[in-house]
């Protein structure tokens, strides 16, 4: 079923969706469908060998006062467009956003190729290469981007839902993860699509049904 609005037609009924995060927000409370989702400062909480660059989760409000160039997005929506600002005053202001909205600020770093993996309970399900040096470039994925993804699960795979999507690729020589997306948003690009659904299915689901594994990385409405 796919909907033209983000209104729920009469007699509707869905347990699963795969949508962007203002679509979702609008109808799986209506549905009772719960969706999973990182912590919003996951990926500033990693170790610095597993992201080679420095990452801080703060308000925008603090982020007004950077003096500095830095990629600056929203943590798992796309309020915040992510772009590299030549400072904070560039960010949109506090007449177009809550001052306490969270945004990730990086380091700038170029990516020379970068994998989408799709992990489904603590392993990489399946997943592909999206991109290289910031142009699309689809492919398989690599061995070396798969032994990654295995490494960043056994150290940190309990800071994850059983179900997510966490793009990976190399910075100055260096594996590094890029971000992590929440799977029912997130494309496939060329992984298998029955191991992509998997993710997908896992990620998005009746409310009754999560798991206390899960619990802690249910979304709430527009990631407050």
């Amino acid at each position: 079923m796919q909907f033209t609005t983000f209104e729920v037609p009469a007699g509707a009924r869905a347990e699963h969706l795969h949508a962007g995060p203002n679509f979702a927000d609008a109808v799986a409370p209506a549905l009772g469908i719960a969706l999973l989702e990182a912590p919003q400062d996951w990926l500033a909480c990693l170790p610095r060998e597993f992201t080679q660059r420095e990452i801080l989760a703060m308000p925008i409000r603090e982020a007004y006062a950077l003096r500095r160039p830095a990629f600056i997005k929203s943590p798992n929506d796309k309020g915040i467009r992510a772009l590299v600002y030549a400072d904070g005053s560039r960010l949109p202001g506090p007449d177009q956003v809550d001052p306490q909205t969270t945004v990730l600020v990086s380091d700038v770093v170029e990516c020379a190729a970068e994998y989408r993996l799709h992990l489904l309970d603590g392993r990489v399900h399946t997943g592909s290469q999206y991109a290289e040096k910031g142009t699309l470039r689809l492919g398989p994925l690599s061995p070396a981007a798969l032994a990654f993804g295995t490494e960043l699960l056994a150290g940190h795979g309990h800071t994850l839902p059983t179900a997510i999507v966490v793009d990976v690729g190399m910075v100055d020589g260096r594996w590094a993860v890029i971000e992590a997306n929440a799977a029912w948003a997130s494309g496939i690009y060329t992984a298998d699509p029955q191991r992509a659904l998997d993710v997908i299915l896992r990620a998005t689901g009746p409310v009754d049904d999560v798991t206390p594994r899960d619990r802690p990385f249910l979304r709430t409405r527009a990631g407050k």
